[in-house]
């Protein structure tokens, strides 16, 4: 995936990228967004990857803990599904909206199995963010083995 910017019309009206509509068609017609938990923008995925994040915030807390509450009122009761038309189109609601900024563009950046739609500007700031993070601790990768 790649990083693209591209026009919104007055009825909120965004084509999503070519090359994010062939991933998502591959599993559904359909994306769910909702508004992120960690900042000003939109996060996008698949059902079935939103379906194995009910999994691991289950998995990972108390089934009545305030936590689980918490995370799954904000992601699974804002989640909405989005077809695309024709044209490659969704049309985002004004929450969404208005909780990104967007107005008359959005800038799709991939993440793996997920994307992110922010503002040209605020795009710019958490990018240069995270660069200045990682030039500072300059991440490592291991290679787990089996039965790890």
């Amino acid at each position: 995936m790649d990083t693209i910017f591209n026009k919104v019309d007055a009825k909120g009206r965004v084509s999503l990228p070519s090359d994010y509509r062939a991933i998502v068609k591959e599993l559904s017609t359909e994306i769910v967004c909702y508004r992120s938990l960690t900042a000003p923008c939109i996060e996008g995925c698949t059902e079935e990857l939103l379906d194995k994040l009910a999994t691991e915030i289950e998995n990972a807390t108390d089934f009545f803990s305030e936590t689980q509450d918490n995370l799954t009122n904000l992601i699974f009761g804002d989640a909405k599904r989005f077809t695309f038309d024709s044209t490659g189109r969704i049309m985002l609601t004004e929450k969404l909206l208005k909780h990104a900024n967007i107005t008359d563009t959005a800038v799709f950046v991939g993440k793996g199995r997920k994307f992110q739609i922010w503002t040209p500007e605020n795009w710019e700031k958490e990018e240069a963010r995270i660069r200045a993070e990682v030039l500072k601790n300059r991440p490592t990768l291991t290679r787990k083995t089996e039965g790890e």
